[in-house]
């Protein structure tokens, strides 16, 4: 899964719980960005590369969300 297609599903999981969702470009360094899910945050690397599984289970956890649901 690439950075933005985690985003589009984090999107997609936290409208499901009506959650206020943003990514903010501006807040990482180079190709980073911080995502926020309602008062939580993770930061996302380049949104065109692949990321692996243990980050995507960092970033899950850093959110809140359980792998299993997600």
């Amino acid at each position: 899964m690439t950075g933005r297609q985690f985003i589009g599903r984090v999107r997609r999981w936290a409208r499901a719980r009506k959650l206020e969702v943003r990514f903010v470009a501006a807040e990482g360094r180079g190709s980073h960005g911080t995502l926020y899910v309602g008062d939580r945050k993770t930061t996302v690397k380049d949104r065109r590369k692949e990321i692996g599984k243990g980050l995507l289970a960092k970033m899950l956890a850093d959110l809140g969300i359980d792998r299993n649901t997600f």
